[in-house]
């Protein structure tokens, strides 16, 4: 397969219509007035499995043949992909292997048991979880997908966008958190080609820059041991990610844990909905200043909302 042009995304959208929700798209009167912008926040905490990682898992799993689902699927993830995968396994009838970092929040691991996953916990390193797969994948016969790097799962990320804009219209910025680079180059893809004046901005923690530092030093640069709030943003840009975010992505911005906690927070406040961490990272962006979005129009996607309700940020600090 090459990089997705916009056929085999919207392939991708009629392929996984069925087993998907065309996420709503909501406006937000009092973060407008905070930021002086007009945001759009595509809620992907509303999708099926709880992420936008349902897309790509569902259009992985669905493009394949019974023959070579026998096996089953496997994948190494801190949790929402790994829910997603084990979600649509079970749709095809298939069995999926599932390596999870022992750190993952108690809500991903308890997604994945409920989807049917059978999972395998590892060291939280990138090394343990691919050499934990690697030996399932080996006594198994299962076939992987990745989380990222792998442009089925890229061409149904970016079907977020392809609805989002299909709702908007014109907008000038679209914005969306970046940890392994599936959602952001889906996404730049999307909009490049539809709307190609409009900026596409990746939103990062500062304690997990890998992408930020990839982006602007050229070469890339894996994560080293990042320790973030938002931990869906662990892992490192991959071979077919980091290409497509080098010529499609305007700009990557960086931002605290605490600007992370705020915006969250935030939205949970003023949205009434749940969103983890990492969804409110392109939020806590303009929260931050790193992005002028003042008279602006900015589609947001809010990337999931699987969070461990007995953990959440601002209960510590009181």
């Amino acid at each position: 397969m090459s990089i997705p042009d916009l056929n085999t995304i919207k392939s991708a959208a009629k392929r996984i219509k069925p087993y998907i929700h065309n996420t709503p798209v909501l406006r937000c009167a009092g973060i407008n007035e905070i930021t002086g912008g007009d945001i759009f926040f595509k809620c992907e905490n509303m999708q099926k499995a709880g992420a936008f990682k349902s897309r790509g898992a569902c259009n992985a799993v669905f493009s394949l043949t019974a023959d070579q689902l026998k096996k089953g699927v496997g994948t190494h993830s801190s949790g929402n992909h790994a829910q997603a995968l084990a979600r649509a396994a079970s749709l095809r009838n298939t069995d999926a292997y599932i390596v999870m970092p022992e750190t993952s929040p108690r809500v991903k691991v308890a997604g994945v048991k409920g989807y049917g996953g059978k999972i395998t916990f590892c060291k939280p390193t990138l090394q343990a979880r691919e050499e934990t797969l690697q030996r399932i994948i080996e006594d198994t016969g299962a076939l992987e997908i990745h989380p990222y790097n792998n442009y089925r799962i890229i061409a149904g990320q970016a079907t977020a966008a392809l609805e989002m804009l299909e709702e908007m219209g014109k907008t000038d910025i679209i914005m969306v958190p970046v940890g392994g680079g599936g959602l952001l180059s889906g996404t730049a893809l999307t909009t490049k080609y539809l709307l190609p004046g409009t900026r596409v901005i990746a939103a990062e923690p500062e304690m997990a820059d890998d992408a930020y530092r990839s982006f602007y030093e050229g070469r890339l640069i894996p994560s080293n041991n990042p320790k973030t709030i938002a931990d869906g943003l662990l892992t490192s840009l991959g071979s077919l990610t980091y290409p497509i975010i080098r010529e499609y992505v305007d700009d990557i911005v960086t931002v605290s844990e605490e600007g992370i906690i705020k915006a969250m927070r935030l939205i949970w406040e003023r949205m009434k909905i749940v969103i983890e961490p990492s969804s409110a990272v392109p939020l806590a962006a303009v929260l931050e200043n790193k992005i002028d979005i003042k008279g602006k129009t900015v589609g947001i996607i809010l990337s999931g909302g699987n969070v461990d309700l007995d953990g959440l940020p601002w209960l510590e600090k009181e």
